[in-house]
């Protein structure tokens, strides 16, 4: 018969209960995250390259060189004379070399076609960066949980994007319409889109520089009203970009090379002389330049208060991000006005163009750090 026991006295059948381990979170994720983050990284460089190489290919007029749609055998060149006179010959019988480029002899045509195809050919670069990194990653099982999908989207834009890509260039290849450039519109469309798979890569690339545990545990601080208020000006910098692309469509920003005014004034002349009315909003290259004009200063406005607000934030590295984000937003808008004034030059064009990217990655770091803040200890 056992004898009386403490009520202090240890229980226990003499198993030991298995001691708590650490880090079971990010554990049981698993998944290559340092890994996956350099491969979007490298996709996140060539979108960039992408987006400055297409801004070049419409800055030389070279976008409606090529006017057949071939996504695979297009990836060879012309490789002998007779593959270049036959290539020339099919660009002959559009709109844009019988109005506007007559001039041009073989040479002259290579040099454009070169644009074009580098252009196409990146994009091709780039679907199979993604292609070999993300079926590498599954088929090695290295994906961390709920994040399959989530890789699977720039890849399924990318292919849409390049069916955007065409339809934009088949509105300028016509035969008696008068067309010698694309479709401005169509031209927003394909950028809008560059920008998205651009945003997402950045927001992923952010996300996987931290652990799931560290992002769980920040999202609880978050700074909902300042993450509002970023997402506002991210919002408002897309829609100047597409704007930008409108401008750039209809070489507007050569249009009126003075300001603040426009031709003396502050509302170009004519601004709705085109019919019905809502085609000026797309095609009148004045009144579309003084929109980008008006929403770049309700941009800027906008910025002063998201900086204002978020130098109140109580985390330094989001308070640095929104300085970052309103430093290159004020940046853009002297380049803007640099660029309107000597006529936009491809070389402060494209820079222009580069720095956008800029300015919306940085909003969206911002926004970032919003949603999920880098607590500071007190030592700093």
């Amino acid at each position: 018969m056992s004898g009386k026991r403490s009520i202090f006295e240890e229980v226990s059948d003499g198993t030991r209960a298995a001691a708590a381990q650490p880090g079971m979170i990010d554990r049981g994720r698993g998944g290559a995250r340092g890994a996956i983050r350099a491969w979007l990284a490298v996709l996140f460089a060539l979108v960039v390259a992408m987006i400055v190489v297409g801004g070049l290919t419409r800055l030389t007029d070279s976008g409606l060189s090529i006017t057949e749609w071939r996504p695979v055998t297009g990836a060879v060149p012309p490789l002998s004379e007779a593959n270049w006179q036959a290539e020339f010959d099919k660009y002959k019988q559009i709109d844009q070399w019988r109005l506007q480029n007559q001039w041009m002899e073989l040479a002259d045509f290579k040099s454009i076609y070169w644009w074009e195809w580098g252009h196409r050919q990146l994009g091709r670069v780039i679907g199979l960066v993604w292609s070999l990194g993300f079926f590498g990653f599954l088929l090695a099982r290295k994906i961390p949980a709920g994040w399959t999908g989530r890789l699977i989207l720039p890849g399924l834009l990318g292919g849409v994007q390049g069916a955007v890509g065409w339809w934009m260039v088949a509105s300028g290849v016509t035969q008696g319409e008068g067309m010698t450039s694309v479709a401005s519109y169509r031209l927003a469309t394909h950028l809008g889109l560059a920008f998205v798979i651009l945003g997402l890569l950045t927001w992923y690339i952010l996300q996987l520089g931290r652990s799931e545990r560290d992002l769980m545990q920040a999202r609880r601080a978050k700074e909902a009203r300042l993450f509002g208020l970023a997402t506002g000006w991210l919002h408002l910098a897309f829609l100047q970009i597409l704007i930008g692309a409108l401008v750039a469509g209809l070489d507007a920003g050569r249009n009126y090379v003075d300001w603040p005014l426009m031709a003396g004034q502050v509302i170009p002349p004519d601004p709705l002389e085109l019919s019905p009315v809502w085609r000026n909003f797309f095609e009148n290259p004045g009144l579309v330049q003084f929109i980008h004009r008006i929403v770049g200063y309700l941009l800027l406005a906008y910025g002063v208060m998201a900086w204002l607000r978020g130098r109140r934030s109580a985390h330094a590295q989001t308070r640095f991000a929104f300085n970052a984000g309103f430093a290159a937003l004020n940046l853009q808008v002297v380049l803007g006005i640099v660029t309107v004034l000597y006529a936009a030059p491809w070389q402060i064009a494209i820079l222009h163009q580069l720095l956008a990217v800029g300015v919306f990655v940085l909003i969206l770091r911002a926004r970032f750090l919003c949603a999920y803040p880098i607590a500071t200890s007190i030592r700093g």
